[in-house]
C-alpha cells in the first residue's frame, strides 16, 4: 500500500500531470466566459435580428399543461430546443477560440524553431593537440 501511495505521489507530481490540471481549471474559466458572451452579448444580437426571438425560450410543445384552476394537474410536456441552440453557439465560439489559441501557440513555435535553425551553428573548438599543430604550422609559414 505504502509502494502504491509513493507511485501515485510521484505521477501526480509530474509537471505534465499538474500542467493538465492548471490547464483544466483555466479552461473551466473561459468556458464560463465564452457562455457570458454567447448568451448576454451574441445570442440577444441574434434574437433581435430574427425578430427578438429569445432562444432560451424555444421550445416544441407535446401536451399542453392541465390545470385545475391555478392547480396544475399535468405539466407541459415540451422539448426545450432553444436551450440546446444556446448550447451548440457556446460550444463553436469555445470551439474557435480554442482553435486560434492553438494556431498562435504553433505560430510562435514554428516561429522560434525556423530562428533556431537559421542561427549558423557554431563549430566545436578543436581538441587541445590540432590547435598546438595549427600555432607551429602558422609559426612555419612566417619563417619562410
Amino acid at each position: 500500500m505504502k509502494k502504491m501511495i509513493q507511485e501515485f505521489k510521484t505521477f501526480a507530481m509530474r509537471g505534465n500531470v499538474v500542467d493538465m490540471a492548471v490547464g483544466i481549471i483555466i479552461g473551466g474559466a473561459f468556458g464560463k466566459i465564452v457562455s457570458s458572451v454567447v448568451g448576454d452579448l451574441i445570442m440577444p444580437a441574434i434574437g433581435l435580428l430574427v425578430g427578438g426571438v429569445n432562444f432560451s425560450d424555444l421550445k416544441l410543445v407535446l401536451k399542453d399543461a392541465v390545470m385545475d384552476g391555478e392547480t396544475v394537474v399535468s405539466p407541459e410536456v415540451a422539448i426545450g430546443y432553444g436551450n440546446f441552440v444556446q448550447v451548440v453557439f457556446d460550444f463553436l465560439i469555445i470551439a474557435f477560440a480554442v482553435f486560434l489559441l492553438v494556431k498562435g501557440v504553433n505560430a510562435l513555435t514554428t516561429r522560434k524553431k525556423k530562428e533556431e535553425e537559421a542561427k549558423p551553428a557554431t563549430p566545436p573548438a578543436p581538441p587541445a593537440d590540432i590547435q598546438l599543430l595549427t600555432e607551429i604550422r602558422d609559426l612555419l609559414k612566417e619563417k619562410k
